[in-house]
């Protein structure tokens, strides 16, 4: 495979174009990690009360239903979003995932998880005391998920 870069001055905006023979598994992974990266600087409107927050998606923890609302936290504030969990799940970028019915986790703040084979297990995040649970059914993909991170890093 090669790799160039072209610079061109002119340009108003920044263009990545993948060219290939086929579209196999590689360069279908190299698109979706170009999409992560254009999608992590993207800000989502949050709303604390009568105030509206533009936060970036790599402040947000995790995603969560509670009475009939979706909030989501940060490592210090809680905000709510009108979006649907499903509707997030398809909005979020890669480093987002559902973990259970109810939350969607940063993959990208997990500090650790206290596993418990006979109910929920719980993940904790760095720098906050906040923490949520991942059901066993979410457990063995969230893992497979944090592997796949530390052998690509």
């Amino acid at each position: 495979m090669k790799v160039r870069i072209e610079i061109d001055e002119d340009l108003q905006e920044n263009e990545v174009i993948i060219r290939c023979s086929k579209l196999d598994e590689k360069v279908k992974k190299i698109h979706e990690t170009l999409l992560d990266i254009t999608r992590e600087s993207r800000c989502l409107v949050l709303y604390k009360e009568n105030t509206q927050y533009y936060l970036p998606l790599e402040d947000i923890l995790f995603f969560e239903t509670t009475d009939n609302c979706i909030s989501a936290h940060t490592a210090d504030n809680m905000y709510q979003t009108k979006y649907r969990l499903y509707e997030l799940e398809e909005l979020l970028p890669g480093f987002f995932m559902r973990v259970s019915k109810s939350t969607i986790l940063n993959l990208n703040h997990i500090h650790s998880i206290d596993h418990n084979l006979t109910a929920s297990s719980a993940v904790m995040f760095m720098g906050t005391y906040k923490q949520v649970y991942v059901s066993r059914y979410y457990y063995k993909p969230l893992k497979c998920r944090l592997e796949e991170k530390r052998i690509n890093l």
